[in-house]
């Protein structure tokens, strides 16, 4: 049975396609996917994200739980800060991707993914049963609304005293906010534009969606649904699990060494990833943009000279390009920027090229 946010029936009556996604119904689009993009980089959109979880870690023994559990380095994290981070697997693999958010001494908040809680929150538990941290998953009553766009930040200024400009990214504030008690906002995202993603208690998301809907209206702020949400982290080259990443890739051929410190200490994995930086990953995650008329997919199989070496992980139509974009892994010899590949296309092959991510810039 699938579970429904708190803007489920909000959704309904602005007319949203559903869809099962993560076990949840998920608005995927309102009007259109390319419009509801191009009005996040051009004005703002508003997200339900309330499908994601949030796992409060707390206690003397708190820090060393997250730096077992996570590749970053959270001793460098003070209050209002937070960062990116894979959890790695004993094997070299990612268990998932998150965000570690120091909340104050002693206490954590780690959000990851929807598809990923169960399967996260049952690793901590694991990981924690020789340390003692204290755990608690506040997925359940937690919602969360993204509002992203240049326009974001004039919008969501008008419901809150605290001064939103002194938030770069990846800080948050803790406070009321729109009259909700223990609300969170942060600048963290997934679109490469300016967000503001606000942690709220169930009770308060209904007023506060509408508020901001009211709000951002004469900005050009529209809802904004999974569909476009996808294209634009693509546009970043920002990974989704289980496309880009999961349990048999390494953060290293993912391109995620900038959130591994190898040098924190030891950590779930970390024998493995020093090997690997020491010898070179044998593939690499590489971003790629058609050269030929044509739409790549996940799963595409990806050619070199007649031979098949990879497949493609990500693709799409950049409504800001107009052309074909992707990620793939291909052999660390392939990776090289310029590199010619193929994109088997309906069983043809259609040229692409190794490119620098993002693939817009911003």
């Amino acid at each position: 049975m699938t579970k429904k946010t708190e803007l489920y029936s909000v959704h309904q009556q602005l007319g949203a396609k559903l869809i099962p996604f993560a076990g949840f119904e998920m608005p995927v689009r309102y009007t259109g996917d390319k419009a509801e993009h191009l009005a996040v980089r051009n004005a703002a959109g508003i997200f339900d994200v309330s499908h994601m979880g949030e796992f409060i870690i707390r206690g003397p023994r708190a820090l060393e739980l997250i730096q077992k559990v996570t590749t970053n380095d959270a001793s460098l994290l003070h209050h209002g800060k937070a960062q990116y981070a894979c959890i790695p697997n004993l094997q070299g693999g990612i268990v998932d991707d998150c965000i570690v958010y120091y909340i104050q001494d002693n206490e954590y908040m780690i959000v990851a993914n929807a598809s990923n809680i169960e399967k996260d929150w049952n690793w901590l538990v694991e990981n924690n049963k020789n340390i003692g941290a204290e755990l608690i998953d506040i997925s359940e009553e937690t919602s969360l609304i993204a509002v992203s766009g240049p326009k974001a930040e004039a919008i969501v200024q008008k419901l809150t005293d605290f001064d939103l400009s002194q938030l770069s990214t990846y800080f948050f504030h803790k406070g009321t906010y729109n009259g909700a008690e223990k609300s969170l906002i942060a600048t963290t995202g997934y679109t490469g534009e300016r967000t503001f993603e606000i942690f709220l208690y169930n009770k308060e998301v209904v007023r506060t969606w509408n508020n901001l809907m009211e709000i951002g209206e004469s900005f050009g702020m529209i809802p904004t649904g999974l569909g476009c949400r996808d294209t634009l982290r693509l546009e970043m080259g920002y990974m989704l699990y289980g496309n880009d990443i999961n349990d048999e890739t390494s953060p290293l051929e993912a391109g995620l060494g900038w959130v591994t410190k190898l040098n924190k200490g030891d950590f779930n994995g970390s024998d493995i990833f020093k090997k690997q930086k020491a010898e070179s990953v044998k593939k690499k995650l590489v971003g790629f943009k058609m050269i030929e008329n044509g739409i790549p997919r996940h799963d595409y199989e990806v050619a070199y000279e007649g031979n098949i070496v990879g497949k493609v992980t990500s693709g799409s139509i950049s409504p800001v390009l107009n052309i074909g974009i992707g990620m793939a892994y291909v052999p660390t010899e392939l990776a090289k920027l310029g590199t010619q590949i193929d994109i088997m296309i309906r069983n043809k092959p259609v040229k692409a090229e190794v490119v620098k991510t993002p693939f817009i810039q911003k």
